[in-house]
Parts: C-alpha cells; sequence; structure tokens
C-alpha cells in the first residue's frame, strides 16, 4: 500500500489554504495549512511531511528566510509559490534548494501535477532501477549512490544535496559526455519545457558545481556548451 503523503501548506491567504487543503485531500493527501513563518515552524516540529508548498510573500518572516530554516532542518521537498513576475525571489529560493516553483495566481491542478512530479522524483525508484543501481557511480574521484541518494567526496564524506540538486547530478551522471540542452534537462527533471527566461537549470548547476568544488569558470566536471546546454565531462565508471 502507498503511503499517504503529508504536505504542509504554508500561505498567509485563507482561501487558499482552504483551497488547496480540500483539492488536496480528494486527491488522497494529508494536508496541513498554516499562515505564516511562526505556525509553520511549530507545525514542523510537530509532524512529518514529504513536501512543503511554500508562499514567497508572507507576513514577517519571509518566505525564502523561511525556505532558508527548512533547508537547514532536512531535505524536504519544496515548492513555491511566487507572484507572477517575480523572478529575483524565484531564482534565490531555486538557489536555497527549492525543487519547483509555481507562479500565482495557479490551477490547482497544475500546481498538483508539480507536487506528484516532485513526489516521484524524490521517493523510491522501485525495485528494478534500485537494483540496477545500487553500487553507484565514480567519477572525478566522486561516487554517487542512486539507491541511498547521497554523494560521497574524494574522502568519503557525504555531500548534502537536495532532492533537486540529486537528480540533476543523477541525469548528468547517467548521460556523461552527452551534451544536455536546458529544455532537455527541465523536460527529464520536472516534466516540463522551459519557459523563455527559465534559469532554474543554469541556477542547479551554478549550486551544484559550488558543492563539487568545481569552479565555474574553470569547470572541469559539468561544461558549460555555448549555445547547447551541458555536460558532465569525465569519465564514469560502476563503483
Amino acid at each position: 500500500m502507498e503511503q499517504t503523503p503529508h504536505i504542509l501548506v504554508i500561505d498567509d491567504d485563507r482561501e487558499i489554504r482552504d483551497l488547496l487543503a480540500r483539492f488536496l485531500e480528494n486527491q488522497r493527501m494529508r494536508v496541513t495549512a498554516v499562515r505564516d513563518g511562526k505556525e509553520a515552524r511549530r507545525a514542523w516540529l510537530n509532524g512529518h511531511y514529504q513536501l512543503v508548498v511554500l508562499d514567497l510573500m508572507l507576513p514577517g518572516e519571509s518566505g525564502l528566510d523561511l525556505a532558508r530554516w527548512l533547508r537547514s532542518q532536512a531535505e524536504v521537498p519544496i515548492v513555491m509559490l511566487t507572484a507572477m513576475g517575480e523572478e529575483t525571489d524565484r531564482i534565490v529560493g531555486l538557489e536555497l534548494g527549492a525543487d519547483d516553483y509555481v507562479p500565482k495566481p495557479f490551477n490547482p491542478r497544475e500546481l498538483l501535477a508539480r507536487i506528484r512530479a516532485v513526489l516521484r522524483r524524490t521517493s523510491d525508484q522501485g525495485p528494478v532501477r534500485r537494483e540496477q543501481s545500487l553500487r553507484g557511480w565514480t567519477f572525478g574521484g566522486w561516487t554517487l549512490e542512486p539507491a541511498r541518494r547521497r554523494l560521497l567526496n574524494p574522502d568519503g564524506v557525504e555531500v548534502a544535496l537536495t532532492g533537486g540538486e540529486f537528480d540533476l547530478l543523477l541525469a548528468l551522471v547517467e548521460r556523461a559526455n552527452r551534451v544536455l540542452t536546458r529544455d532537455m534537462l527541465l523536460d527529464l527533471l520536472r516534466g516540463r519545457q522551459a519557459g523563455p527566461f527559465d534559469r532554474a537549470i543554469d541556477v542547479a548547476v551554478s549550486r551544484l558545481r559550488r558543492k563539487l568544488e568545481d569552479d565555474g569558470r574553470h569547470a572541469q566536471l559539468i561544461k558549460t556548451v555555448r549555445g547547447g546546454g551541458y555536460v558532465l565531462a569525465a569519465s564514469v565508471e560502476r563503483a
């Protein structure tokens, strides 16, 4: 039997909270809905959640500050709700490790699709995939273990990755030395095409490079292909 996902919704608009709670519960999800950072922290400490839906425009503590706090607590997936045109906040949120964003006003069915896509990416991959990926891969001294969803540096120390960062690295490793365009990566990771100003992939690659200690100006592992996209330029072997 599949586990019923528990979703934490954080939005100061009561109508939106009530709408999302009813809609997601009708889709067989558990929902805890709160209005601000104070209530969110209390709910977080008293529950266990598979995903957080977070409005960036909150009274008092900002959504960005709350996202930073959530990231310090766990690698829980975060789907951000952003005002239309607030690209700067969206990019900052993605840099903090959010897994996706939905601009307001939004269609609840679109949000549901994003939530399900993120939950699929962060859940177990199934017995066949787990068996195939049990040993993982090594590249440039690093080790990626899909079964445990973890990355080990050349000294064997685990490096914390968000769900989105892990999936991006896994996509690059599985297609090593093959150029992947931004659209291809967005489609692989989020099941949708990029918008004309979508910088999510660029932000995620920049963040991943920092964790791989791969200087962006002289990157040796994840290289930028002008007019193309990105490529993992390393020899990949089974661990």
